[in-house]
């Protein structure tokens, strides 16, 4: 299973979670199976719902994501959790331990926000739960 979580950059299980999944550099891409990470950079001509479904993403860990790019991971059945913080080890610990919420709806419901996400320790409204339909 590969599992993949929006990273400030530079990948790896060190990296920094990127609060917002849309606003984020890159993603790592964790495989369970063989326990290697590896990085897709945004390139500009994909959106990421389709880089990731392309990577062979199967479950996206996320700190904020909007209802849209939610849905879009959905379609290419990618499975969202929330609640994603700290490091990506931390990230990936937490959905191994079932601490991260699944949720396919997002949580980010605009982008007129106030703050940067990547400073705002999901502590804002944007991070708040939205239960599923």
């Amino acid at each position: 299973m590969k599992v993949s979580i929006p990273c400030m950059g530079k990948g790896g299980s060190d990296d920094a979670v990127s609060q917002h999944f849309g606003r984020a550099p890159a993603y790592t891409v964790f495989d369970t199976e063989t326990e290697e990470y590896s990085v897709v950079m945004k390139n500009g001509s994909e959106g990421p719902a389709d880089l990731m479904a392309g990577a062979g993403v199967n479950v996206m860990l996320c700190g904020g994501i909007g209802k849209g790019a939610a849905v879009m991971l959905q379609q290419r059945g990618i499975d969202v959790f929330l609640g994603a913080s700290g490091t990506i080890k931390d990230a990936i610990d937490a959905w191994e331990s079932g601490v991260l919420s699944k949720n396919q709806n997002g949580n980010c419901d605009s982008h007129e926000h106030d703050h940067d996400h990547d400073n705002c320790s999901s502590n804002c409204s944007c991070h708040s739960q939205v239960s599923l339909s």
